[in-house]
């Protein structure tokens, strides 16, 4: 048996001139997810020059507001176009979290998409080791790869959902 899931989806909670701008990075962030994974990563690095660090109430604010817009961003299936669009929100202000994709620790096998500011998952209910990171776009575009993670070329991982459901990025949740 599985539990209904609740999304609070209330656009109107943020103020029109804010909410343009979210839904401009919802819909960019909905083009690029669905790219490969390489393509993101190129692409955000170069969003990401010149940036400097979100504080952990600057993402949270971004990511409430694009989960409070979009209802594909608010679901458990919309995790890689609600980190796409919270770290694009972000940008549009001069700012940066940390972009993150990994894989729960332990089974089953599980892809999800998050942001990180400070050090902090932002707007996760899963405790901070739960996810095991496979990359990170950082601010100022740099890419790093995660030592520990998984065998194989990263070019090579071409799905990325929150749920282990075999959809492919470039789904809309």
């Amino acid at each position: 048996m599985t539990s209904a899931e609740v999304i609070v989806h209330d656009p109107r909670s943020v103020p029109l001139p804010r909410r343009v701008l979210v839904r401009l990075a919802v819909a960019l962030a909905r083009l690029l997810a669905g790219r490969r994974p390489r393509r993101i990563r190129i692409v955000l690095g170069r969003l990401g020059r010149g940036a400097r660090p979100a504080t952990v109430d600057q993402a949270r604010r971004a990511r409430d507001d694009v989960v409070a817009v979009s209802l594909a961003c608010a679901g458990r299936e919309g995790c890689v176009a609600r980190s796409l669009a919270t770290v694009l929100l972000c940008r549009m202000h001069g700012q940066w979290p940390t972009w993150c994709v990994g894989a729960r620790r332990l089974p089953p096998f599980g892809a999800h998409a998050w942001v990180e500011a400070e050090g902090v998952a932002v707007g996760e209910e899963y405790p901070a080791d739960y996810f095991r990171p496979l990359f990170t776009v950082e601010c100022g575009g740099a890419v790093s790869r995660k030592p520990g993670g998984f065998v194989g070329s990263l070019d090579s991982v071409d799905s990325v959902d929150s749920g282990g459901s075999g959809r492919e990025a470039g789904s809309r949740g």
